[in-house]
């Protein structure tokens, strides 16, 4: 059995803890290199994984070149997706790039010709995509039970992105307040705001439950909160030929999903020409409404087994087998809820309804 050699650079997103985690946890892989410009940033990881010094990297070129990694992690702000995917590209390297795909449809387009020249596998996480409840939720829509999609629903954030750090600890109220100014999340030419952070989740994995259909026109609406650059709500309706669906991120729900569901949930409703599912963050059943059972009934999630439970072992799976990235991972579904969130954007700036963005 092969080992893959992973490295992850650029910590700007703390979920690279999480996925160096997964990493670190799978038996085939072998945490080779880490990299990013600030060395404090990296500290966590050093300790959590027993990274050895010379695994440690200030510089991502050194940090390829002596490592020799078969796959790459990313971890960059948003605004800096399609620099740092061509940054790596040319190495020869498979990379999972974090969520979201990318700050606009054309630097994803400029991601994925990068990684079309090197014949390397591209893969773009979102980590709902590994949640119980909504693969369930769509292995109920693939088997029928609620007949074609017509309608996705989804309302999901948190109490905000510096509420926690990687493996969601969370962090001080002082901690927040310190690292609010210095934050990416909260600058607009960054790629921050609450609508770029979590609109991408519900569009692409909306565009997974409609089957790859796209909509016709978006219409947005955003927060916009005294003394931020950025939103910290969104809604954005998308009309499709069939009918609508709405999206809606929040940073500053009551509580955070992963402890308590906040109010509205978290998650997805998905409406079919002959049912229904709904499919919350981290739940333990999905409710499903179908001509059999009009008044609905809770159904158990199902149990994810490996290669299906997080990006390291779906990606390395895909490769040992020759398969193709497929579903929200995919650059074909993740550019088209990338195509959506554009739209939104602009909808949101002219303050009207705008067709989809090609």
């Amino acid at each position: 059995m092969k080992t893959w050699r992973i490295a992850g650079i650029n910590f700007d997103h703390s979920h690279m803890g999480d996925n160096l985690r997964m990493a670190f946890n799978h038996p085939q892989v072998e945490i080779v290199g880490i990299c990013d410009e600030q060395p404090d940033r990296m500290q966590s990881a050093i300790e959590n994984f027993g990274i050895a010094s010379e695994r440690v990297f200030t510089d991502y070129r050194a940090c390829i070149e002596k490592t020799k990694p078969d796959i790459v992690l990313l971890c960059p702000a948003t605004a800096r997706h399609g620099e740092w995917t061509e940054k790596v590209a040319p190495f020869g390297v498979h990379v999972i790039m974090e969520k979201p795909f990318a700050a606009s449809l054309a630097e994803a387009d400029r991601m994925i010709a990068a990684m079309a020249k090197t014949g390397k596998a591209f893969a773009i996480n979102w980590p709902l995509a590994w949640y119980a409840s909504h693969r369930t939720a769509k292995r109920i829509v693939d088997e029928g039970t609620i007949g074609e999609v017509i309608e996705v629903h989804y309302y999901d954030g948190n109490r905000g992105p510096l509420y926690h750090v990687a493996d969601k600890i969370e962090t001080t109220p002082e901690e927040m307040q310190r690292e609010k100014p210095k934050s990416w999340f909260f600058k607009r030419d960054q790629g921050g705001g609450s609508l770029l952070d979590y609109l991408g989740y519900g569009t692409t994995l909306g565009t997974w439950y409609h089957g790859g259909r796209k909509p016709v026109e978006v219409t947005c609406v955003i927060d916009e909160p005294p003394g931020l650059e950025v939103d910290e709500h969104s809604i954005t309706v998308a009309r499709y030929d069939i009918g609508l669906s709405k999206f809606e991120t929040r940073w500053g729900t009551y509580t955070d999903p992963w402890t308590h569901q906040p109010q509205p949930k978290c998650g997805f409703v998905i409406k079919g020409a002959a049912g229904t599912v709904s499919s919350y963050d981290y739940e333990k059943t999905v409710r499903v409404q179908a001509h059999d059972c009009v008044e609905g009934r809770d159904v158990p999630v199902d149990t994810l087994q490996p290669p299906y439970q997080n990006p390291v072992q779906y990606v390395i799976h895909c490769l040992e087998h020759g398969a193709p990235i497929e579903g929200p991972l995919s650059p074909e579904i993740a550019r088209i809820g990338q195509q959506i969130v554009d739209t939104a954007m602009q909808s949101a700036r002219e303050k009207r309804t705008v067709s989809l963005i090609a």
